[in-house]
């Protein structure tokens, strides 16, 4: 059996770069071994990852007997075509969110992960936060009693016309770029799906740059905004009808602040629980390399990402009309 996952990287994407390459190098059973790149020189920061092969082609990389993942941080339309082609060379994937533009996407790659025998999953780290697993217990024990209400944001400025996040051919806008984690924390933590979405999107460059959504959960309602016009914010809020958690930094943990939750109860006492040291990128690699070598259970497989892609598609379908 194979002591360690040796990781490809498909793309030297910023996030690739600051966050799953120094997450696979520091993981208990995981190794930077290849990063491909087709531009000259964005390969070059990897260079510090000891044995790093650097392929000018992605082909050829997935060719490479010595690569047993790919982890995939390519523009959004470009998500499914390269999890299949990654299946189809043998190699496990992780791929960035969103996997799929639409949800029925995704059931082929749910078929040829079947048929291969491999794992296929998307990069929704926040389901290996501790933070996250802690709200799901403080939730399901009935700790703010029944859940009503689930409030969200979620918001960072950026109108770069040459980012790929504000290019609909490449699958940009700001649902499919943030939108998904009030999305995917709602349903991870209740374990519910929705049943219907109202929605009104400010459209700019062809793209959602601002979207605020009302979506109906049997026995609760989750109200959030999500925008790439405003400046950073981002908060999560389930509230029941005994007391609330709050998440301070829901999703960009160590980055936009301090990961913690607050839980105020009926008697008004508030606690509040820290999670300073979770790395929620290492967190997910370690998870991944385990679920590769030992058959481990993975939190995010991908039927649960194709109920969060038709929480999106609901959505932008309500906004359309």
């Amino acid at each position: 059996m194979a002591e360690a996952v040796r990781w490809g990287i498909l793309g030297a994407a910023k996030i690739a770069r600051e966050f799953l390459a120094p997450a696979i190098h520091i993981s208990d059973r995981g190794v930077v071994a290849a990063v491909a790149s087709r531009s000259p020189g964005k390969a070059e920061p990897f260079a510090v990852y000891p044995g790093l092969r650097v392929f000018d082609d992605y082909d050829a990389m997935l060719a490479d007997p010595g690569i047993d993942a790919v982890y995939i941080p390519l523009p959004n339309s470009q998500h499914v075509e390269w999890t299949a082609r990654c299946l189809r060379a043998g190699k496990h994937v992780l791929c960035e969110k969103p996997i799929a533009l639409r949800a029925e996407e995704i059931d082929p790659l749910i078929a040829l992960r079947d048929e291969t025998g491999l794992l296929a999953a998307e990069a929704f780290m926040v389901t290996h936060h501790p933070q996250w697993r802690r709200v799901r217990e403080l939730v399901d024990s009935g700790a703010i009693g029944t859940l009503r209400l689930v409030q969200g944001a979620f918001s960072f400025f950026n109108a770069d016309a040459a980012n790929i996040r504000n290019m609909p051919e490449l699958g940009g806008g700001a649902l499919r770029d943030i939108g998904v984690y009030p999305s995917v924390t709602t349903r991870f933590v209740t374990g519910a799906e929705p049943v219907s979405a109202s929605a009104v999107i400010d459209w700019d460059m062809g793209i959602d740059a601002t979207a605020t959504a009302r979506v109906a959960f049997p026995g609760f309602l989750l109200d959030f905004y999500v925008s790439m016009r405003m400046a950073p914010r981002q908060q999560m809020v389930f509230h029941g009808d005994k007391g609330f958690v709050s998440v301070t930094t829901p999703f960009n943990a160590r980055v936009y602040g301090e990961s913690a939750i607050e839980l105020r109860a009926a008697d008004g006492v508030t606690t509040i629980e820290r999670f300073p040291a979770a790395d929620q990128y290492r967190a997910q690699i370690d998870a991944f390399n385990a679920a590769v070598l030992d058959g481990a259970d993975y939190a995010c497989p991908l039927e649960f990402s194709r109920g969060n892609q038709r929480m999106i598609d609901m959505i932008y379908d309500a906004a359309r009309g």
